[in-house]
């Protein structure tokens, strides 16, 4: 298993820079999910691992071997690296096993590899024969996959390639890929602008804004206490509030105190308050309320909610309950909102 290391790499096109500064290392045998909004950077990042472009500085390296540095630069096809399209870029004309056996040297390939991938793939041995418009958008992906994998690479890049299947189909492929990958232990980069994706496919996660890397780290950490609010609402639904710092580990916002579990406020006075919806609990108001219900709409299988806190700086927050919850709430009718697990503390600016 090989480590992946990159350190200050930078990329501009003409005179706009795409990449800045950007260092980022993947441990041997782990997978890494790079997200960002398109134009970030994310897959000009992944063209420079694979080698298909140079960087204009910083250096890229397989454990102890550069591959990319001042004054040296390793050939895409000499490195080592798989790499899956976003589309599969298979062969139209070969069917599935033809597809599978490009992928390895001409010496090497060997019916059991190919068979031994498929299988690793979750590829049924009777697509063997299949070509790729007989196969489901799953099934060519899995493909792509195997015979990115058939080589034995040190390092497999995805570059978005769960992007053009069904939310269902996703999913499914997803797990296998990640299962595929986990089985065979390659180090593993992908890039998405899915939040949902990179969250949930693998140990690491590296978020890109502008040509920089912002953040990095496990899933669960980066989500939990985002570097900024704007980080906070790509990853996922963020409700942030006007807030004040009370004493060592609270603040005061529309909802009341609320615990602060990250403090970033940097010691300011007036603050920016992070809580995401699921932290919210709501009820009927009884006796006392923080907040009025704006507007009530059915979803199917959840009811959309809008709220509007009570006192002198109102702020509306949306919030999804079940369907079933939904005919308790109407317009107007007073609500008590809760707070669990606490929130993250920004500057107001």
């Amino acid at each position: 298993m090989t480590t992946l290391s990159l350190t200050g790499v930078a990329k501009s096109f003409g005179r706009v820079p795409v990449l800045r500064d950007v260092s980022l290392t993947v441990p041997a045998g782990t997978r890494t999910a790079v997200v960002g909004a398109s134009g970030s950077g994310k897959s000009t990042l992944l063209r420079l691992i694979a080698g298909f472009e140079r960087p204009d500085d910083g250096s890229i390296a397989l454990d102890e071997t550069t591959l990319t540095a001042p004054g040296r630069f390793v050939a895409a096809h000499r490195r080592g690296i798989g790499y899956v399209a976003q589309d599969g870029a298979l062969f139209p004309h070969l069917t599935v096993e033809q597809n599978v056996r490009f992928g390895l040297p001409r010496r090497h390939r060997d019916p059991a590899r190919i068979r031994e991938v498929m299988e690793l793939a979750s590829l049924d041995p009777a697509l063997a024969g299949r070509y790729p418009h007989q196969l489901s958008g799953g099934q060519q992906q899995r493909v792509a996959l195997a015979r990115a994998l058939a080589p034995r690479p040190e390092v497999i890049l995805l570059d978005e390639p769960f992007s053009a299947l069904d939310t269902g189909l996703r999913e499914q492929t997803r797990q296998a890929v990640v299962d595929a990958l986990e089985a065979s232990g390659v180090t593993t980069v992908l890039v998405t602008h899915d939040h949902d994706e990179a969250l949930s496919f693998g140990g690491q996660i590296a978020v890109i804004a502008e040509g920089r890397l912002v953040q990095s780290g496990a899933p669960s950490a980066v989500f939990d206490n985002p570097v900024s609010t704007e980080i906070a609402a790509f990853l996922g639904a963020a409700i942030v509030l006007p807030a004040r710092a009370a004493g060592p580990g609270g603040a005061d916002c529309a909802l009341g105190r609320v615990a602060v579990r990250h403090d970033r406020s940097n010691g300011s006075a007036g603050a920016r308050l992070l809580i995401r919806p699921a932290q919210l609990g709501l009820s009927p108001a009884n006796g006392t309320h923080n907040a009025v219900v704006e507007d009530v709409r059915p979803r199917g299988s959840h009811a959309e909610l809008l709220l509007r806190t009570a006192g002198a700086a109102p702020v509306l927050i949306p919030l999804r309950v079940p369907a079933h919850e939904g005919p308790a709430y109407r317009a107007g009718m007073q609500v008590s909102v809760s707070v669990s697990g606490g929130g993250v503390l920004y500057p107001a600016d």
